[in-house]
């Protein structure tokens, strides 16, 4: 097999520069002239963990690092793949790639971004299993600088996930010359790249300042200096859009969507790849265990209520982790639910005459995700009217996050997982027994297959048919997992820029601009 790509992708690559369809592509023409805006402030809810981009796996620390750092490949407002410091590729059999990628970009302290950085980068990737975004890469066993801005990247079988991956979060590339004469904790003390936007300050818990990057090979970024706020408190992250104190605040509450539409600002949504879950046991010991047990929890929630109580109807109910936006979602199982009360208080009353256990233990958070509590109560009343005894568990911050890191739930989990591959591998791999027997208890030897052949083509529609099948095994057989809906994207917009959400959840800078 010989595939080639983008024999015209220079010229490709440029028209998509001029259009200003790439993200991290400044406007020259936007920002600082004749007194107008030229500082861009956002507002999120958590802190970066840190702003190593291979040790994150955050959306906090990724909204910043895309802008300061370019990738291969990244994603457009339509999350289409595209070349950022590519200029042309060819996948030369089942395990060999070569790469070009342009002669202009330049790190922020004036060194040249080469092949021997992106070598650096991703061999950092696939040889320290220890950094939390290295699990996408380990298919690759080989990266090879064959020119001062080519190489070769071999893995250890067909890799169809291989441009998405060079397109997330972890494939920032990282100037090699200071990481291996300074060392990375040295590194990540003052981060630079070759992206739009340069690191100024960190201020712990407050915010981080960059600023626009002059040199930039894409053109003169949109924004003088740029400003992400940590406001973890609703009502102040509120009060500051209200007020112009922020342009951009993420995770609205609802209680305040119907104020912020307003003169100076507005509510802005949008699909995610984030899905509300409840993560269910297999094991011997949980009610849980019991397939009866499971259907009954599945049929007794009303998703449609749910996205209407809490979310205006904002939300999308769903029957699958991978949502529309990811590839390999199951269209059949996105947008619809079952619910179904009688039948599922017949397989309680089923289970309860057999002497079986009713009783779950249910674990949820406060504050982490939006109305993540009220959903849980809400839930937790479903449950009851089904016939279920519920000991509800409402978690905040540190105790929530160590079930999850140390696989400590019990009967119900409550939890809310994004995609940030935008494929199917990323959200179904957590149905294979290397993964699904710790968290869930779970294994199927029939996923395993079909999760294997999918990981082993490049025949995307045989890709999209094993992910289908997947998915329809897990919400109509199995159910080690309830899905309930896709979480929105709600964004509260100060009237003076244009902000479009994008659907995985991150902020590149030069797409928002002043408004007309």
């Amino acid at each position: 097999m010989k595939k080639k790509f983008l024999g015209a992708m220079a010229l490709g690559a440029a028209a998509l520069l001029l259009a200003g369809c790439v993200p991290g592509t400044g406007n020259a023409d936007a920002g600082g002239a004749d007194g107008a805006k030229d500082t861009l402030v956002m507002a999120q809810t958590v802190d970066p963990r840190n702003l190593d981009p291979q040790n994150a796996v955050q959306t906090s620390a990724d909204r910043i690092n895309r802008n300061i750092y370019d990738r291969l490949f990244t994603r457009d407002g339509d999350m289409k793949i595209v070349p950022q410091l590519v200029t042309d590729y060819e996948q030369v059999d089942d395990t060999t790639w070569t790469f070009t990628i342009r002669e202009d970009a330049s790190f922020h302290d004036g060194s040249p971004l080469t092949a021997d950085d992106v070598v650096f980068t991703l061999k950092r990737l696939t040889e320290d299993e220890t950094l939390l975004e290295a699990r996408w890469y380990q298919q690759i066993t080989g990266v090879e600088k064959t020119g001062e801005f080519e190489f070769t990247v071999t893995t250890d079988g067909p890799m169809p996930t291989m441009l998405a991956a060079l397109a997330k979060s972890g494939a920032d590339i990282v100037p090699s010359d200071f990481i291996e004469q300074n060392g990375i904790e040295a590194f990540i003390k003052a981060p630079f790249g070759s992206g739009p936007y340069k690191f100024v300050e960190w201020r712990r818990d407050d915010r981080v300042v960059l600023e626009r990057n002059d040199d930039y090979w894409g053109g003169t970024p949109t924004w003088k200096k740029v400003e992400v706020r940590t406001i973890p408190e609703n009502s102040t992250r509120v009060s500051e859009l209200l007020t112009g104190g922020v342009d951009v605040a993420s995770d609205i509450p609802v209680i305040d969507w119907d104020r912020i539409d307003s003169d100076a600002t507005v509510m802005e949504y949008g699909e995610t790849s984030r899905v509300m879950l409840l993560v269910l046991r297999l094991n011997d010991e949980y009610a849980t265990k019991d397939p009866r047990v499971r259907e009954a929890i599945d049929l007794a929630i009303d998703d449609e209520a749910l996205t209407e109580a809490l979310f205006k109807g904002q939300a999308t109910p769903t029957r699958t982790r991978a949502p529309e936006v990811v590839f390999g979602g199951d269209p059949d199982l996105y947008g619809t639910f079952e619910y179904d009360m009688d039948r599922a208080k017949e397989l309680v009353d089923e289970v309860k005459a057999e002497g079986g256990d009713v009783s779950l233990h249910y674990s949820a958070s406060r504050g982490t995700y939006p109305m993540d509590a009220e959903l849980a109560e809400m839930v937790t009343s479903m449950l009851s009217d089904a016939g279920f005894t519920v000991d509800l568990e409402i978690l905040e911050g540190g105790s929530f996050g160590d079930i999850c890191s140390d696989y400590s739930n019990q009967d119900v989990y409550q939890v809310a997982f994004a995609d940030g591959l935008l494929d199917s591998s990323y959200a179904l791999q957590g149905f294979s027994t290397e993964l699904g027997q710790p968290r869930m208890g779970y294994s199927s030897a029939r996923v395993d297959e079909l999760l294997a052949a999918a990981n082993r083509t490049m025949d995307i529609a045989e890709r999209e048919q094993y992910y289908h099948e997947v998915q329809k095994i897990i919400a109509n057989e199995d159910r080690p997992l309830i899905a309930m809906y896709a979480q929105p994207a709600a964004f509260g917009v100060s009237t003076k820029v244009d902000f479009t959400p994008r659907a995985d959840d991150g902020f590149v800078f030069d797409e928002i601009t002043l408004a007309e």
